[in-house]
């Protein structure tokens, strides 16, 4: 039986990095094989257990060089000890703890490269290139493998292009009973008879929400916007910016900051249209892809992972970031879409994520890389 480590800061926020090494973990307790997670957190064990994997809670999370040596040593020890077979880092301080590691009980090293992470000061592009080290390089989009091979010159023939998948069995409208639905409109008291535009995402500055705020001042009155996500603490002065500019625009739009919510897929069904206009490109979007799968009508910013998950007048609308002016056509195209559109578009949308990302193929294909660097296992 493989046993396959995956290490990584944390298990909790629910993003791409964390919602992935569950999704694996999973997916290799169904093959017949034995996840191992390494965090830096306790409390992450329940999270792991419950995704079939056992736990470890060593020193990844906090970036420490003087610490680094002896993290290495307690993490190639746990490798030795629990017989791992393969070693796969999700984020770049534990993946160069993991490296070492890897290196010192000659185990496979692979990396999954889940941003464009930034270039800024002198070092970064030396510290982000560990992600790059893995003998398999799992790029989360076509747009970040793009990225993996101009900015950091990694060999094609390591690069392996998985996208994120969309879990069908959770995103799936006919799943979704009447009374989920009802439960959050009355939770966030949304008004009857409005059409509704929703931004979901963590409230920062990147994702966007000032810039719809601004196209939806040049749209009709009547509209329910809800913003759909948690605040980042780090932020708090946007959050205090996206509130003063919603209070700027008086009683034109009904806008609400409903915070996190557990049930997205009884969400988009709450909304007519679901907007994501990220003023920096998306590495994958995982918001167009779910409420396409939902059947939902799509915006999204056009670049980064968009040009993949949104396919333009097809599946949805691509519009230039921070561009309110054509935010606000795609939004009035978009409400004003007649029946038979919206149903068109709602059936390409489906079949796209069906095609492309779903969870399936995206556990699928990660099982494979780690199946061509252990051969002969099943």
């Amino acid at each position: 039986m493989p046993t396959v480590l995956q290490v990584l800061p944390s298990l909790a926020g629910g993003g791409g990095v964390e919602r992935g090494t569950l999704d694996i973990s999973r997916a290799l307790v169904a093959a017949g094989w034995r996840s191992l997670i390494v965090t830096g957190d306790e409390p992450d064990r329940e999270r792991a257990t419950a995704a079939g994997a056992h736990h470890a809670a060593l020193p990844v999370a906090r970036r420490s060089p003087a610490q680094a040596p002896g993290a290495v040593r307690r993490l190639s020890r746990l490798i030795a000890e629990e017989g791992v077979d393969l070693v796969h880092a999700r984020s770049r301080w534990p993946a160069w703890l993991a490296y070492y590691a890897a290196r010192r009980t000659a185990r496979p090293f692979v990396t999954t490269f889940h941003g464009a992470y930034s270039t800024g000061w002198p070092g970064k592009r030396r510290y982000n290139a560990i992600m790059t080290r893995g003998a398999r390089v799992i790029a989360i989009s076509a747009f970040i493998a793009r990225h993996i091979a101009e900015t950091y010159a990694v060999e094609p023939d390591r690069i392996r292009t998985i996208p994120r998948g969309v879990d069908l069995s959770a995103f799936d409208p006919a799943r979704v009973a009447p009374e989920r639905i009802a439960a959050l409109r009355d939770a966030w008291r949304v008004p009857d008879g409005r059409p509704i535009v929703m931004l979901p995402g963590r409230l920062t500055g990147w994702k966007g929400h000032l810039a719809l705020l601004e196209a939806l001042a040049r749209v009709e009155e009547g509209v329910c916007c809800l913003f759909v996500g948690t605040v980042d603490t780090r932020r708090e002065d946007y959050c205090a910016r996206v509130e003063r500019r919603i209070a700027a625009l008086g009683t034109t739009h009904t806008v609400q900051l409903t915070g996190a919510c557990e049930d997205m897929p009884a969400a988009y069904l709450l909304a007519d249209v679901v907007v994501s206009p990220s003023l920096r490109p998306e590495a994958f979007g995982r918001v167009p892809a779910e409420a396409q799968a939902m059947g939902r009508r799509v915006i999204a910013s056009a670049h980064g992972g968009a040009f993949e998950t949104v396919l333009d007048g097809e599946t949805g609308w691509l519009v230039p970031p921070g561009d309110a002016a054509a935010l606000a056509n795609a939004l009035r195209e978009a409400l004003g879409a007649s029946a038979a559109l919206c149903d068109r578009m709602a059936a390409a949308g489906q079949a796209h994520v069906r095609r492309n990302f779903t969870l399936e193929g995206m556990c699928s294909a990660t099982l494979d890389v780690y199946r061509e660097l252990l051969p002969g296992q099943p």
